[in-house]
């Protein structure tokens, strides 16, 4: 066979290449590597290791990379001519849990936390899927240059957990140091999704959250003598109960939005009544009006019921609102239908699922919050066997959920379809 013929041949074998057949040849070192990552989890902050392992991968990938960008951060850009910007993230830190899959691959680390406590360690929330997939999209966007244009900027982030690390790595200058992304696009593991899926949702996706104290003030005595005294825990009942009507009775109905208390303790012995109980609650709304009404809400109610329980001034409630809120996830719904597109061309239609909005919350929104409003999608990616996921929903049982000790993804095939629904996203997003 002649040379220029063998070279055409050659040209046209590597046009043909796509994300399906360069996941194939690199799945068995990434499962490998995804069940390192998951034996050797990391707590938010501390991601010394992981971070480490990230950088190394990159590099090897062909990416230019800065370690240590807002704490444990990683960044890695692939340049390839002119042409758009896409931020690509994954989250690096595990949770305090400890394990219980079985897996031989399990996690049995114990560590000590920010209080100097022994705990478990386990990627319960998919992490280790999701750093995975990120390095499978790395490898093959290096492979496929010829199949797109501009620059990929590959984010580790740390301390999602904790909602802390966007905001670091924002802070730390990610938007200023680093090409200015034009759009950016992120996936997240669902527990209750087969393998071989990915879910889109369109607009608000992921919420609001505010956690909130309540410090209940009373007047402690004698349990016998109740006329004595002001008692908080009956105060802090009527509060409880009384809050529960800001979502039903003044939240505009179809405007989501939760109030839940979670803690309540107050008291140390049954013939004493205390002079002080402590609520801890946590707030779940989309719209920045709601949230901030749900807030306006609980400390008009708290004010009241004292009032009416003849509290004096000096014992009024405080109610506390801490500074780390978690904002709303708004997956920009042009570009979840840019994204949709590509997904349905590699994993096909049957496969691209319409998610339904959910209460929990992602510091993947702040990037979408600065001046330079980013648009972001971010997408749910299937990890569990389709019968399995079948007969859950036949018999109405619930599958363990992420942060569940018992949550354990497929590897396989969760990485390979994590790997091409990204890399098609990112190519379809900046193809030539």
């Amino acid at each position: 066979m002649k040379p220029a013929l063998l070279f055409a041949l050659a040209a046209l074998t590597l046009r043909a290449a796509d994300p399906a057949s360069v996941v194939r040849q690199e799945l068995p070192s990434l499962v490998t590597l995804y069940q390192e990552l998951h034996a050797n989890p990391e707590l938010s902050m501390h991601e010394v290791e992981t971070a480490a392992r990230v950088a190394k991968e990159l590099r090897e990938a062909g990416l230019e990379v800065t370690e240590k960008v807002g704490g444990h951060g990683v960044v890695g850009v692939l340049k390839n001519g002119d042409g758009p910007v896409i931020l690509v993230r994954t989250d690096l830190d595990a949770l305090p849990v400890k394990e219980q899959t079985g897996a031989s691959y399990a996690s049995t680390k114990v560590v000590k936390d920010d209080l100097g406590r022994e705990v478990n360690v386990m990627h319960a929330c998919g992490h280790d899927v999701h750093m995975t997939s990120f390095i499978g999209t790395a490898r093959a966007l290096s492979k496929l240059r010829d199949q797109w244009k501009g620059t990929v900027v590959m984010i580790g982030q740390p301390a999602e957990e904790r909602v802390l690390g966007a905001r670091l790595m924002l802070r730390a200058g990610l938007f200023s140091k680093f090409p200015k992304p034009d759009k950016a696009i992120a996936l997240h593991c669902a527990s209750d999704l087969p393998h071989g899926t990915v879910g889109i949702v369109e607009g608000y996706a992921l919420a609001n959250v505010d956690s909130v104290e309540i410090v209940v003030k009373g007047v402690g005595g004698h349990g016998s003598m109740p006329h004595l005294c002001k008692d908080p825990i009956v105060l802090a009942s009527h509060i409880v109960l009384a809050l529960q009507t800001i979502v039903s009775r003044e939240v505009r109905p179809g405007d989501p939005a939760v109030v839940t208390v979670g803690s309540i303790h107050g008291g140390t012995k049954s013939n004493i009544i205390s002079d002080e109980v402590r609520l801890q609650l946590t707030l779940r709304s989309y719209k920045t009006e709601t949230r901030q009404h749900l807030i306006d809400s609980i400390k008009r109610i708290v004010k009241a019921q004292a009032e009416s329980a003849g509290m004096p001034a000096d014992k009024m409630p405080e109610v506390i609102v801490s500074d780390d809120q978690t904002p709303a996830l708004y997956n920009q719904p042009a570009l979840c239908a840019e994204v949709r597109r590509h997904l349905d061309a590699t994993l096909g239609e049957a496969n691209v699922l319409t998610r339904e909005p959910v209460m929990g919350a992602e510091d993947f929104a702040e990037y979408g919050l600065t001046k330079e409003k980013v648009p972001l999608c971010m997408f749910w990616l299937g990890t569990q066997p389709p019968d399995v996921v079948a007969e859950a929903k036949k018999k109405g049982i619930t599958l363990p959920s992420l942060h569940s000790p018992y949550f354990k993804p497929i590897p396989e095939p969760s990485i390979e379809t994590g790997v091409k629904a990204m890399t098609s996203a990112v190519i379809g997003l900046m193809a030539k």
